[in-house]
């Protein structure tokens, strides 16, 4: 409890959810639909700027046909839930250090539901997001995106963008601790791979008509904002029984079609 009153302390200040776009000086979030995979992409990136290493993603193909997400959980529950979020945003890191461990431990965990993240990196108002989510796709190559994403939800408040324009040194530290092996981490980290599979993630998003994070998807629903569990749960239960009156419609076309 200490650590999670201290994180959310941290995060006091900051908005509880966050658009796509925060002013009229920045440019229409939409204006990006479509543009990720050429110079849209790069537009963006120059917009943010960046200390250290700057992640080129001009010659990005990323297309919502690419998107993979990371899944956790049994693929075949009877219900599909689908979060699109990005790793710097205060109301996606509400979510997962509060209302997540829930999710997983009562709906994931007893198979109910499958569990996928998109990265929605907010590059328009977040610098260090992108390196963010570079740091958890490296991770997933050795089996360990969830532990990294729990790393940078926690930590957020230190390696945010009002914190420092030096996330890597956190990242680094992360790594470590979540056991990978830092030659090849680091290696994966610094040639920035995985930009495609993100940038995709977004792209699918997008897609979608997400326009603010966290948004998810549950079933059929698509639902924008921080859900608290009770609301999630209710949002689960209705994508359940729908599925079961699906299942049970098509094994009674099954049927009359044998006969």
């Amino acid at each position: 409890m200490g650590r999670r009153k201290r994180v959310e302390a941290k995060r006091g200040r900051r908005a509880d959810a966050v658009k796509a776009s925060r002013s009229a000086g920045t440019k229409p979030f939409y204006l990006a639909l479509g543009a990720i995979a050429l110079i849209g992409a790069a537009l963006i990136w120059r917009t943010a700027g960046h200390a250290g290493t700057p992640i080129d993603v001009t010659n990005v193909k990323a297309t919502p046909a690419k998107a993979e997400g990371y899944l956790l959980g049994n693929p075949n529950a009877p219900v599909q839930v689908m979060e699109f979020a990005d790793f710097e945003c205060p109301a996606c890191g509400q979510f997962a250090t509060i209302t997540e461990p829930d999710v997983r431990k009562r709906i994931i965990a007893t198979g109910l539901a499958s569990y996928r993240f998109f990265d929605f990196p907010l590059v328009e108002v977040h610098r260090n997001t992108l390196q963010a989510s570079v740091a958890a796709a490296c991770a997933n190559d050795q089996g360990k995106f969830w532990d990294m994403h729990d790393k940078l939800y926690y930590g957020q408040p230190d390696w945010n963008t009002e914190a420092t324009s030096d996330p890597k040194r956190f990242f680094v530290q992360y790594a470590k601790e979540i056991g990978l092996d830092m030659a090849t981490w680091t290696a994966c980290f610094d040639a920035h791979k995985h930009l495609t599979r993100i940038m995709s993630n977004r792209a699918e998003g997008e897609r979608r008509g997400v326009s603010s994070t966290p948004t998810f998807v549950i079933g059929t629903k698509q639902i924008a904002g921080a859900l608290p569990y009770d609301v999630f749960k209710a949002y689960v239960d209705t994508a359940a029984m729908q599925a079961a009156v699906a299942r049970g419609k098509a094994a009674d076309s099954a049927k009359a079609t044998a006969k």
